[in-house]
């Protein structure tokens, strides 16, 4: 256990401890940025230099270290978040790690992400919910296109506050015109990203300089240490200002005297009494209960994972959102930026599955407005986007759906598509407009739709043949 925690559980004792702990802020942060700028060991030296090892894990790295030889008698703090064999054998990171800590003043969950453009999807996994972005950026090789690609995703995914830590200032002999330069060329570069809360620190994760500590060897940086920043940024609360937003998972029916709607509040606050409206049908009630496992509550927050029972017998199924306040969009048609995340390029008028809160159904790419270069962030025409490529697209669903804008309510305006054939994810998009959708196929279902289409595809068309009857014979 950690000397500073067991002091202070002497002091107020545990339940008192236990009561601090659990209304502690939490913070959520990914590092990223391009290969081998340090992610790995920046996370391991956090939790070294803040005393979030525990004896029998700092004992099994000791060993792992040894055993891997890659920083000769030293402790390889990287090994500690890359668990696989294949990053290890590597030394880079390919799937994402998550590791917690705390300190006397924040709870904290870290996602690691991977640095390799082949691995971007997993950056963007990682990244989608995290309230700030540690990109890493080697002084020795200054900004690089994936520090770019990195930046701005994580700008797509709604990430507000960035720190931007450059790494490996022992391999430049700390010089401060480096740290200058790299700092210059990257504020250039985020200006085209819109607000954007961004600090700077120079450190080196390998000897811990300005990552928990402050470094000696830089005198010239008076600025806040890496957890110094962490500890103290302010976050906003992305509760929806425009009411509440609760998809509805499943529908439990245990007995003919109880029907929930089970689900997690993406946004705002249901109380008892409250009027809801249910989407897209549009139908109305007011909550009777709100039911947990611990018991019934009269008011549930975001985040809360709850069942609903109302008022009135109205139709509520899986994928339909209950909602208060000023109603979120209902739609057929929507424009939405795209990472694409495949190695098949997008195809358009191809039917893809696409998933947004707790509904699932089918959507097709008209168009693709452009493509956004990550390097210039300028908008380019296209005609497909390839893999890790950005565009802006029109999209058109199977269905109507009830939807909010990214930037309102992530997880009601965020989605994946899905490849029908594989069930594999292809795409992650974020929803900027509502577009109306004249839909002439409204008087058939889905089915017939299908199925017409796959009948005028294979039917035999006649053809006019060269060959004549005497040839035939």
């Amino acid at each position: 256990m950690n000397s500073e925690i067991a002091d202070q559980i002497e002091d107020i004792g545990v339940e008192n401890y236990l009561e601090l702990q659990q209304h502690k802020s939490m913070l959520r942060f990914l590092t990223c940025g391009s290969v081998d700028d340090g992610k790995s060991t920046l996370i391991g030296r956090l939790l070294h230099d803040s005393a979030q090892i525990y004896e029998d894990q700092l004992a099994a790295l000791k060993s792992d270290s040894l055993k891997m030889g890659t920083t000769g008698n030293e402790i390889d703090l990287a090994l500690l978040v890359d668990g696989l064999v294949a990053e290890r054998e590597q030394g880079i990171t390919i799937d994402v790690a998550y590791r917690y800590f705390s300190t006397s003043k924040r709870k904290f969950i870290i996602a690691d992400t991977p640095g390799h453009e082949q691995y971007t999807r997993n950056m963007a996994t990682g990244a989608s919910t995290c309230d700030l972005a540690i990109i890493l950026i080697d002084a020795r090789y200054g900004v690089q296109v994936q520090t770019k690609r990195h930046s701005f995703i994580a700008s797509l995914l709604g990430i507000k506050h960035f720190v931007v830590a450059i790494n490996k200032m022992d391999l430049v002999d700390h010089d401060q015109s480096t740290y200058e330069k790299i700092r210059s060329d990257y504020q250039e570069f985020v200006a085209g990203l819109g607000e954007r809360d961004v600090q700077f620190v120079p450190m080196s994760a390998l000897n811990g300089d300005n990552v928990v500590n402050a470094s000696q060897k830089m005198p010239w940086y008076q600025g806040d240490t890496l957890l110094s920043m962490l500890e103290t940024v302010k976050l906003t609360n992305d509760i929806s200002e425009n009411g509440a937003r609760f998809p509805v998972q499943y529908v439990n029916r245990p007995n003919l005297d109880f029907r929930g709607f089970c689900g997690t509040l993406a946004a705002g606050t249901l109380s008892v009494g409250d009027k809801i409206t249910v989407l897209p049908s549009g139908k109305k009630s007011t909550i009777k209960s709100i039911v947990t496992f611990d018991g019934e509550l009269t008011t549930a927050s975001q985040g809360q994972a709850v069942t609903l029972t109302l008022n009135d017998e109205v139709d509520v199924s899986r994928g339909d959102m209950i909602v208060t306040g000023q109603l979120p969009f209902v739609s057929q048609g929507a424009k939405a930026k795209l990472v694409w995340m495949d190695e098949k390029p997008l195809q358009l008028n191809r039917q893809y599955d696409l998933k947004i809160a707790s509904k699932k159904t089918q959507v097709t790419i008209n168009n693709i407005e452009h493509l956004i270069n990550v390097n210039t962030l300028k908008k380019e025409a296209a005609t497909e986007l390839a893999l890790n490529e950005v565009g802006s697209v029109e999209l058109q669903f199977a269905e109507r759906l009830a939807f909010d804008l990214y930037s309102d309510v992530r997880d009601t305006g965020g989605f994946i598509l899905i490849d029908r054939l594989t069930n594999v994810t292809i795409a992650a998009g974020m929803i900027e407009e509502s577009v109306s959708i004249e839909s002439n196929n409204a008087q058939y279902s889905d089915f017939e739709i299908e199925f017409n289409a796959l009948i005028r595809k294979n039917y035999p068309h006649w053809q006019a043949l060269d060959i004549s009857a005497l040839t035939r014979k």
